[in-house]
């Protein structure tokens, strides 16, 4: 049984930023990537960044791009986002994933979820 564990969400001001973190644990041999997801409020979920667990290459949402930063310990089955220069925009749920590709349709195990709040 997979499990994904995320901890490091929380509230800043505009502007600032928050690092996520997830483990993983149990089998999640079959999954391509790790990645985030995210649901603001309102909104449906979409995806925020994956990262490959063959080769590391990542894709971003436009968005996020040059602002959020996804890695990866394949040691410790865990995956990281350091999110920077937060905005308003970026609140939300986010939620931490295997998927079999980078989408929220590929999505094959979801996390419990993380509430990230920016304050303006």
């Amino acid at each position: 049984q997979v499990q994904l564990v995320e901890s490091g969400g929380g509230s800043v001001q505009a502007g600032g930023s928050l690092s996520l973190s997830c483990a993983a644990s149990g089998d999640i041999g079959s999954s391509n990537y790790m990645g985030w997801l995210r649901q603001p409020p309102g909104k449906e979920r979409e995806r925020v960044a994956c990262i490959s667990r063959s080769n590391g290459g990542t894709y971003y949402r436009d968005s996020v791009k040059g602002r959020f930063t996804i890695s990866r310990d394949s040691a410790k089955n865990t995956v990281y986002l350091q999110m920077n220069s937060l905005t308003s925009d970026d609140t939300g749920m986010y939620y931490c994933a295997t998927l079999k590709y980078c989408a929220t349709t590929g999505v094959e195990h979801w996390g419990q979820g993380t509430q990230v709040t920016i304050s303006s």
